[in-house]
């Protein structure tokens, strides 16, 4: 075993390894995920298990306060340059809130096992990272970035209708909800808050750009594991409140970079980065 610098062990997770590969780590998978709106939660969660050795259901606790920690950083970097688009906001933050709650419940009970719990997010990841394939095989027209906010036409529980970069998109905010809330529960039960799954989603079923909902998801995904963690506390599934900072801090950099950068970067590269990620890890869960 390699003997690494400033070596410690978690008393909480019994987790031993270097206080400086936490932050490393979440340093890397966050700044690749910012641009597509993601935390890197879901890339943070197999590091855990299967590097760190760390597989009871705190692991997701930890997840959750990962993401409290690092993604204020990143929405507050899209804020700051008027990226953050409020009615989408809105309308995922009210689908996800419910479902990471029965997701909590899920993951303490039937998807305690945790071949069922790989399995589950494996086949998910799975069917969203081949939809991302097929845009990227067939491509549609591609939307630029534009310094200029989207201007909102429409939003009311049926409908969100608004110009963003001289494009129209309407897309159903009831189905948006419904989806959310389905993820929720996903991603309660992954912990990840479920931003991870709601971007690509976003981006491969109802073509929305990365420029807008990237804000609107993480933001989402933040508020969500902070229910997450006060759930899996509460339920006595403490997180591991300093290896979770670590993993918090590295994330913070790397999501307020990674989201300042975004707007430098074409939309079908931020896709490819996404079907990336979400193929390695899919494909690493279903086959273990």
């Amino acid at each position: 075993m390699i003997n690494l610098p400033l070596t410690i062990t978690f008393k909480t997770s019994g987790v031993t390894t270097s206080v400086l590969v936490p932050p490393v780590v979440a340093f890397f998978i966050s700044f690749f995920c910012a641009s597509g709106g993601v935390s890197g939660a879901f890339l943070l969660l197999p590091f855990q298990v299967s590097i760190l050795k760390f597989t009871t259901p705190a692991v997701s606790a930890t997840n959750h306060l990962y993401n409290v920690f690092a993604i204020p950083f990143g929405v507050y970097r899209y804020w700051k340059e008027k990226r953050f688009f409020y009615p989408l906001t809105l309308i995922i933050t009210l689908g996800t809130f419910p479902g990471v709650i029965l997701g909590y419940f899920l993951r303490v009970s039937f998807f305690k096992e945790l071949a069922k719990f790989k399995l589950l997010v494996g086949l998910v990841l799975l069917v969203i990272g081949l939809r991302l394939i097929q845009d990227l095989l067939f491509p549609k027209k591609e939307t630029t970035f534009s310094s200029e906010s989207p201007t909102v036409l429409t939003f009311n529980w049926k409908t969100l209708e608004f110009v963003y970069s001289k494009q129209t998109f309407k897309v159903s905010t009831f189905l948006i909800s419904l989806i959310a809330f389905v993820i929720g529960i996903i991603g309660g039960i992954y912990g990840i808050g479920g931003g991870a799954l709601m971007a690509p989603i976003l981006l491969a079923f109802f073509h929305l750009p990365p420029y807008v909902f990237a804000g609107a998801t993480l933001f989402g995904t933040c508020l969500t594991s902070v229910l997450g963690v006060i759930i899996f506390t509460f339920g006595g599934h403490n997180p591991d409140w300093f290896l979770g900072f670590l993993f918090g801090l590295g994330g913070a950099a790397g999501l307020y970079l990674g989201a300042r950068i975004q707007k430098f970067m074409p939309q079908k590269l931020i896709k490819f980065i996404l079907v990336i990620l979400i193929f390695f890890i899919s494909l690493r869960y279903i086959f273990s």
